[in-house]
């Protein structure tokens, strides 16, 4: 082989060690479970108009979320629904001496034969 040759075998051989090197695979997927425990108690819920019902939707009602160290209204709003699925909104519960948010969810529908 030539010395041109050996320097390109060379060089391919250093960009394949120097890419192994720095390569990091992907992070895997995981669900983030925030919890929030508060010391006071959540304000009263706003009143909220709920609107006229929207077919393959269901209406999520406005809550207190805790943000910024300080509860925030987050008003209501259209979800897709889920067939065999049931929405449940969030709710703050008593938890130690505070309160702690559970965070809304879908659950499965006992009552869903497919």
């Amino acid at each position: 082989m030539t010395t041109l040759t050996h320097k390109l075998v060379a060089l391919a051989a250093l960009g394949l060690v120097a890419g192994a090197a720095t390569y990091t695979p992907p992070a895997a997927a995981r669900e983030v479970v925030e919890v929030v425990t508060v010391g006071t108690r959540p304000p009263p819920p706003r009143f909220e108009r709920v609107p006229p019902p929207r077919s393959g939707y269901v209406w999520a009602p406005g809550y207190w979320n805790w943000y910024g160290g300080r509860y925030v209204w987050v008003g209501g709003r259209w979800n897709n629904y889920r067939p065999g699925y049931v929405y449940r909104p969030p709710v703050w519960r008593p938890y130690g001496r505070g309160y702690r948010i559970e965070r809304e969810t879908w659950v499965r529908d006992p009552r869903w034969h497919r």
